[in-house]
């Protein structure tokens, strides 16, 4: 039987909403990586169970692995040597880049990132999306960036319509979506950092993180990633 804290039960914490990967509409958890997770389950005859991570820095997540709170954080989380170090992460199931989203009334002539000099990037706590802004800080294009908790997205959505900060750096298919609904701002820019996404495990939890990538590779097989991308990742 694999190890999850409840038997029968895969328990995976998403940092809601995070769509397209993490969506909650009218009460209902959706999404490309809730809809993976389910075919996961299927096929190793678990029951997911999700539930909501509040914490304001994203890296906070990966304790819950360690604490044996949750069994998997499956939140559109990219795979970096930092996080390697706290979690046991899958075999990729996605590629990214990150897309930068501006107030197109502002900044209507933004079409790479050299058009971005001398702006505030806007960034959530914990994210990918930091080293980014402080690599354009470094190399002279951005002027400085503003931190926001990472349940605070739509405090920097706002921020950025009313044009108190210049740019907000996320992931390219999440701010593609965030931006739908507010018609000032647009994302012209992706910016190739070929980030791979992966499902995070407990570091000692090889036999579920094996079973889930043999799992992986049976629905890639089957076509079940390529039908999720063409349902969820619009941009």
């Amino acid at each position: 039987m694999l190890s999850t804290v409840k038997p029968g039960i895969l328990i995976t914490a998403s940092a809601f909403p995070n769509p397209p990967f993490d969506s909650l509409v009218d009460g209902v958890r959706s999404g490309f990586d809730i809809e993976l997770m389910h075919a996961i389950c299927k096929e190793l005859g678990l029951q997911l169970q999700t539930v909501t991570y509040t914490g304001t820095n994203f890296t906070g997540i990966f304790d819950g692995l360690a604490n044996r709170v949750y069994d998997a954080v499956a939140s559109g989380t990219a795979i970096t040597p930092e996080r390697a170090r706290a979690a046991l992460f899958s075999k990729p199931y996605l590629e990214f880049g990150q897309g930068v989203a501006v107030n197109r009334l502002a900044h209507p002539n933004v079409r790479s990132a050299d058009n971005l000099k001398g702006l505030v990037a806007g960034v959530q706590q914990g994210t990918t999306a930091v080293e980014v802004a402080r690599k354009l800080v470094a190399n002279g294009i951005l002027a400085s960036i503003t931190y926001y908790a990472y349940d605070r997205i739509t405090q920097a959505l706002d921020d950025l319509e009313a044009n108190r900060i210049g740019l907000i750096i996320k992931p390219h298919p999440t701010i593609c979506e965030l931006v739908k609904g507010r018609p000032k701002l647009a994302v012209p820019i992706e910016i190739p950092t070929d980030e791979k996404l992966g499902i995070a495990f407990a570091r000692d939890n090889t036999q579920l993180c094996n079973a889930v990538n043999e799992a992986l590779d049976r629905i890639r097989a089957n076509g079940v990633i390529t039908d999720l991308q063409q349902r969820w990742i619009t941009s």
